[in-house]
């Protein structure tokens, strides 16, 4: 991502983010990256964006500190308790808003904003029109997705991973049942095979496209887009410096 031409890259450490089965950053590791990433003038953002439940609280003072001590830029948060103990642990950090915390409209973004919140990554249901309309009321730093997987249920608050696997998406443990193959069964008529809508390779009924916004770049940086966020994580570094270029050269 850097040396393709990134700005800045988001990555997760061991705890607290939302790709849990991802290979994160450990200490040392994160320690390298960043310092890599600074030397060629490129930010480093953590994630620290579960929905924390009482049992994630005791560890987190000391590992935002860690975070802080190595250096990383900012950290991308959901949680509203966690921004709240963020803020108390580590006052100089830089706050971004992650999209997994819905943020749709000016008044919630301006909410952030006056919390202490650098930036806001906007929810992916938000329309190209309103984050024009969400610039004009608010000085916020927005940032946007522009390429990657989509999550089929709203802002990626989903529970089927849960229900279906016992692995929480909300805790980064997302086993993504909505790209499994289905089919669809009449109540009295177990065993028989109803296609739905189906390619060669069987039926995915709740598998969303990939988002691709390239061709949309100029209207989108005409409405005051801060920041493109490309999802790279759990890809491999052939498709993270591809799609990078790609947007870079766009941009330029």
């Amino acid at each position: 991502a850097v040396l393709y031409g990134a700005d800045a890259v988001y990555i997760g450490g061991l705890n607290f983010s939302l790709r849990e089965r991802a290979t994160n950053f450990d200490e040392a590791q994160m320690r390298e990256a960043i310092a890599f990433a600074h030397a060629h003038g490129v930010k480093v953002y953590v994630t620290v964006n579960i929905y924390a439940h009482n049992e994630h609280i005791a560890a987190m003072p000391e590992y935002l500190q860690k975070l802080a001590d190595l250096q990383a830029d900012a950290l991308i948060i959901s949680d509203p308790g966690v921004f709240a103990l963020a803020k108390r642990t580590v006052p100089d950090m830089e706050l971004h808003i992650s999209t997994q915390a819905s943020t749709t409209n000016y008044e919630a973004v301006e909410f952030w904003r006056q919390a202490g919140a650098a930036r806001v990554i906007l929810a992916r249901e938000v329309s190209l029109y309103d984050c024009g309309v969400i610039s004009k009321h608010s000085p916020a730093d927005l940032e946007i997705f522009v390429h990657g997987a989509v999550c089929m249920s709203y802002s990626g608050r989903c529970l089927l991973s849960s229900f279906m696997t016992k692995r929480s998406g909300n805790l980064g443990d997302c086993a993504q049942p909505c790209r499994w193959q289905y089919r669809l069964e009449e109540a009295k008529r177990p065993g028989s095979y109803f296609p739905i809508e189906e390619d060669k390779w069987g039926s995915y009924i709740f598998n969303s496209k990939d988002l691709c916004l390239i061709d949309l770049l100029p209207e989108i940086l005409f409405r005051g887009v801060a920041s493109l966020k490309i999802e790279g994580r759990m890809k491999s570094a052939y498709y993270v410096a591809n799609v990078v270029r790609v947007y870079r050269q766009a941009v330029d």
